[in-house]
């Protein structure tokens, strides 16, 4: 009798610890900061039954630090831009999963396929994407904003009231675009004159701010500002009178991407949190909060139609966007000793 009370006890506690195991079902994003709606973390909660557990950083250099100091292994997913996603692979950073692991791998657009940071999508799925360029206050500014000597050589309304991206390849790619040199450059003399543009421009620098970039626009703390596309149409949305430029020497294109991470520590939770992010009604509400477009077929018509046709999401066609380039080892330590010259 007292064995079968002990029986009767321990299948009670073993039933106790399955619920309490399958109550704590989860999955662990490294995620850009104020960029994703809790209603659809909640969605995905309510379908699943595997609870979000969620981290933020405020730029892709950032999160590469944060992985390589040892967060690597605690994380689930992370939601790299275009060139870090191939320095986090070069880097041994990502895990690798199949097209049939995925029941909506198919909803991918052809053009987010196979890209050069991904070929074939064997580590990521497509997220969002935008532009990077920058917005001006027209209460302050009311002259021609389509150059980008708006941010490396500023007219004197503007001198002393511009914000610019804490993001170092970001900005480096908008001097190289302003010099009309390569990214990546090992010609001596275009390295100098990358470096000595910044050391004059940042003079008409207030700050270097990533994570309040739209509150600051909002607020009139700043005139002008570095920032991504959505938002910039955020900060219009919310009063700001702003206007965001596409800069006739070019700005930058980007896509932010769902990678599933090396040592993921519930990796098939994270594969259905990929595969959710692939359905168009889900990343369409990504889209309509965050204000950026999205590499899902059928995602557009799940839009906003405020968003569909939002200046800063409607590129000129006959605009000069480029992918931010990724260095070789040897070039970049040249680049990282500019971007430690700028932050002096």
């Amino acid at each position: 009798m007292k064995l079968h009370i002990s029986t009767l006890i321990a299948a009670a506690i073993a039933a106790g610890l399955g619920t309490s195991v399958a109550a704590q079902e989860k999955v662990v994003l490294y995620h850009w900061f104020e960029y994703i709606p809790q209603d659809l973390l909640d969605k995905f909660t309510a379908e699943t039954g595997i609870d979000v557990v969620m981290d933020t950083y405020d730029s892709n250099e950032a999160l590469l630090a944060s992985l390589k100091a040892g967060a690597i292994g605690e994380y689930d997913i992370a939601f790299p831009g275009d060139y870090m996603v191939e320095i986090m692979s070069n880097q041994d950073l990502v895990g690798e999963f199949s097209s049939d692991e995925l029941s909506n791998f198919d909803n991918i657009q052809d053009q987010w396929l196979n890209v050069e940071f991904d070929p074939g999508r064997k580590h990521s799925i497509p997220y969002q994407w935008g532009t990077t360029s920058f917005t001006v206050n027209r209460d302050v500014y009311q002259g021609d904003i389509n150059s980008l000597a708006i941010l490396f050589d500023a007219p004197d309304e503007l001198k002393g009231k511009i914000n610019m991206l804490d993001a170092q390849n970001d900005v480096l790619a908008l001097a190289s675009i302003y010099l009309d040199i390569p990214q990546c450059t090992q010609d001596r003399d275009q390295l100098k004159s990358l470096n000595a543009l910044l050391q004059e421009a940042k003079g008409d620098w207030v700050s270097m701010n990533s994570d309040t970039t739209k509150d600051i626009l909002v607020s009139g703390d700043v005139a002008a500002s570095m920032i991504w596309n959505g938002f910039g149409a955020r900060a219009r949305m919310e009063g700001a009178n702003i206007e965001y430029a596409f800069p006739k020497e070019g700005y930058i294109v980007w896509m932010d991407n769902g990678v599933l991470l090396k040592d993921a520590p519930n990796r098939a939770n994270a594969l259905k949190f990929l595969d959710f992010l692939l359905v168009p009604e889900n990343i369409a509400a990504v889209s309509n909060y965050a204000r950026y477009d999205a590499g899902v077929k059928g995602a557009k018509d799940e839009m906003e139609d405020s968003l569909r046709t939002q200046p800063e999401m409607n590129a000129p066609e006959d605009g000069n966007g480029v992918f931010v380039k990724v260095c070789d080892a040897e070039t970049q330590a040249v680049y990282d000793q500019i971007w430690t010259n700028v932050k002096k």
